[in-house]
C-alpha cells in the first residue's frame, strides 16, 4: 500500500479528549500516513500540549472556531495526500484501522468513501449512535444505520460485518478519496455541525461513485462531545440542516412531496414536544424551519456549489453534472419502527433497499 493518507483530527478546547485518544491514531501502523491536529482557536491547552508530546504531527490553527464543516475544509485545502481521512478527537482506534479502509479505495476507483465500524468507547461490544455499520436513508430523509434506529442500538455480534455499499459514512471516521472531491466539493459550511457529512456523501453518490463499510476495520467513540444527544443544539440542527439537505439533493419533481411529509412528520414531534413541556426542543424546530427558508430563499434559483477543494485564488470548479439519487430505504422508518415495532436493522424488510448488498 503506497496511497498516502492524512488523517484530519478537527480539535476545540478538547485537551482531556487528545490525552484519552490521540495515542491511539499515533500507533497506526499504516506506513505512509500525516496526522493534523486542526484547532478550532482552542482557548485551553491542546495546541501546546499536542506539540510537546506528540511533535510529529502537524498543527493547522484556525482563526476562529469554524465549526465542523470549514474548520474540516481548511485543513484539507492545506494538506496533500491521495486519502483524506476525517476523524473525531473522541475517537480510539485499533492499529491496523486504515489498512482495510485503505485496500477498499485501492482496489476500487469507483468508490471515493469508506467507513469502519463504529462502536461505542465505553461499551465496546455495542454498535456507536453516530455511525454502527453503516448510514441508510429512508423515502423521507430520515438517517439510520446498520446497527442502530432511534435510540435503540444493538449488541455487535457480527452481524453486520460484510463490506457493502451504504448511502452515507459517518464523519466521526471517514476516509475520502481526495481527487473525486475536486468534482464534488468539499463540506457544505453552511451546515456547520452535523450531517455535513451525509450530505457530501449524498453528493459523492450523485457524481457517480460509491460510498462502502468496511467492518473489518473498527474503531472505538465516545460520541457527544461537540452536540450532547437530547440538547435543544443538535436538534435545531437536526431539523435545519436535514431539510436542506433534502432541498439540494432530492429530484426536483419529488421534492416538494417529500419536504410536505416531512413538515407533517415534524409538525406531530413539535406537538409531542409542547404536551411534554419540551419548549427547547419546540423552539428549536420553530427556528429550523426559519432559518431553512431564510437559506433557501438566498439560494433560489441559483445551483450552490459547495466550497472547492482547491486554493481560493484558483478559478471556480466546473459544474459536476450531478445526477438523480433517490434515499437507500423505499419504506418509512418511523412507521416501521414505532408502528411495527421492528427495533434493528435485521428486522428491516430487505427488498425495500434500493441498493445492491442490502437484500442479500
Amino acid at each position: 500500500m503506497n496511497s498516502k493518507v492524512t488523517v484530519v483530527i478537527l480539535n476545540w478546547n478538547g485537551l482531556a479528549l487528545l490525552q484519552r485518544f490521540l495515542s491511539s491514531v499515533t500507533s497506526s501502523t499504516y506506513p505512509n500516513l500525516d496526522i493534523v491536529l486542526a484547532d478550532n482557536a482552542s482557548e485551553d491547552a491542546s495546541v501546546a500540549w499536542t506539540q510537546t508530546n506528540f511533535p510529529t504531527i502537524q498543527v493547522i490553527r484556525h482563526a476562529q472556531n469554524w465549526g465542523f464543516s470549514k474548520g474540516n475544509n481548511e485543513a484539507i485545502r492545506q494538506t496533500g495526500g491521495d486519502y483524506v481521512a476525517l476523524l473525531n478527537n473522541d475517537v480510539e482506534v485499533t492499529s491496523d484501522w486504515l489498512e482495510p479502509l485503505v485496500g477498499e479505495l485501492d482496489r476500487n476507483p469507483d468508490v471515493a468513501a469508506v467507513q469502519p465500524k463504529l462502536l461505542d468507547v465505553n461499551s465496546k461490544s455495542r454498535f456507536e449512535y453516530a455511525g454502527g455499520s453503516g448510514g441508510r436513508m429512508d423515502r423521507h430523509g430520515f438517517t439510520f444505520t446498520r446497527g442502530r434506529l432511534f435510540d435503540s442500538i444493538e449488541e455487535d455480534t457480527g452481524q453486520y460485518d460484510d463490506t457493502q455499499e451504504i448511502f452515507w459514512a459517518t464523519g466521526a471516521a471517514i476516509l475520502l478519496r481526495r481527487a473525486v472531491l475536486e468534482t464534488t466539493g468539499l463540506l457544505d459550511e453552511r451546515f456547520e455541525f452535523h450531517m455535513e457529512e451525509i450530505d457530501l456523501c449524498w453528493r459523492i453518490r450523485r457524481a457517480g461513485f460509491g460510498i462502502r463499510v468496511v467492518p473489518a476495520s473498527r474503531v472505538y467513540h465516545a460520541g457527544g462531545s461537540s452536540l450532547p444527544r437530547g440538547s435543544s443544539k443538535k436538534a435545531y440542527y437536526n431539523y435545519r440542516n436535514s431539510l436542506l439537505m433534502l432541498h439540494k439533493n432530492l429530484p426536483q419533481n419529488g421534492r416538494f412531496r417529500t419536504l410536505a411529509v416531512r413538515l407533517l412528520l415534524d409538525v406531530i414531534a413539535l406537538l409531542r414536544s409542547l404536551l411534554t413541556f419540551n419548549g427547547g426542543d419546540a423552539w428549536a424546530m420553530v427556528r429550523a424551519y426559519k432559518d431553512f427558508l431564510d437559506i433557501r430563499g438566498q439560494t433560489s434559483g441559483v445551483s450552490y456549489q459547495a466550497p472547492d477543494i482547491r486554493d481560493k485564488t484558483s478559478e471556480t470548479r466546473e459544474d459536476p453534472g450531478m445526477v438523480d439519487v433517490l434515499p437507500s430505504y423505499t419504506g418509512s422508518i418511523i412507521l416501521d419502527y414505532f408502528l411495527r415495532g421492528r427495533k434493528t436493522f435485521s428486522d428491516l424488510p430487505s427488498g425495500k433497499f434500493r441498493l445492491g448488498h442490502d437484500a442479500d
